[in-house]
């Protein structure tokens, strides 16, 4: 029996389900265990965690005390110093790479109007609308992707920005959804990517390594070097 660790989030299980699923069919047991992170806490701002990776840690530290066997992340999630006893085992396919502008009507950008207000907590985001859109107002908006596409569609906020891959692995509608070109939001390193770990030398690792796709680990392993080298955590 693998045990297989994830947080409680819709994208994260149903990205560990895929996880899950691809290990049944290669003939393993497999039990999903759902840790809750710091980063699950939307009182706080995500640029405000002191301990980098407030998304994985908790996994991690699962991962170390043997409370699970191998544990499925978001790849752009992982700081980018790998913490001591541990290594990614696979990256599997990567899912669309893009950021999304959601809006109740399929706007772009420019479209909207001035003074609009756009959900996001991520730094990068906000930095890329406001160069681009200096009169826009920028929301801090925490929460998982169904608490934010209502924060749309319920009119509190004209539009948000999502990863593309958010709304595909867990089949939510993508409805009023435009993809900013990479000219305007340049995605994060290994945005659309998961990343499979477990405890270095484990022999489990041969295991995992069913779920690798070399081509989605040599371009995710590029960006995460130049991530590395301007010292940007995650």
């Amino acid at each position: 029996m693998i045990k297989l660790g994830t947080r409680g989030s819709r994208l994260a299980r149903a990205q560990t389900g895929l996880m899950a699923d691809a290990l049944a069919a290669s003939g393993h047991e497999v039990e999903i265990v759902v840790t809750r992170s710091e980063g699950d806490d939307t009182r706080v701002a995500l640029d405000s965690f002191a301990r980098p990776g407030a998304f994985v840690a908790a996994l991690q530290d699962a991962l170390l005390a043997g409370a699970v066997d191998a544990v499925v992340h978001s790849y752009k999630d992982l700081p980018s110093a790998p913490p001591p006893g541990l290594t990614v085992a696979a990256v599997p396919a990567r899912a669309g790479v893009r950021d999304l502008l959601i809006t109740r009507d399929g706007r772009t950008l420019d479209a909207l109007p001035a003074g609009a207000s756009v959900g996001t907590s991520s730094p990068r985001r906000t930095a890329a609308l406001l160069r681009a859109r200096p009169d826009l107002v920028v929301v801090p908006i925490r929460g998982n992707v169904d608490t934010r596409l209502r924060a749309v569609t319920e009119a509190r906020l004209d539009a948000i920005v999502l990863a593309e891959a958010g709304l595909a692995r867990p089949g939510l509608p993508t409805e009023g959804a435009v993809p900013l070109d990479a000219g305007i939001l340049l995605p994060a390193p290994a945005q659309g990517a998961l990343a499979v770990e477990c405890r270095a030398g484990d022999p489990l690792s041969e295991a995992l390594a069913v779920l690798d796709d070399p081509p989605t680990r040599v371009c995710v392993t590029a960006e995460r070097a130049v991530l590395a080298g301007v010292e940007a955590a995650c």
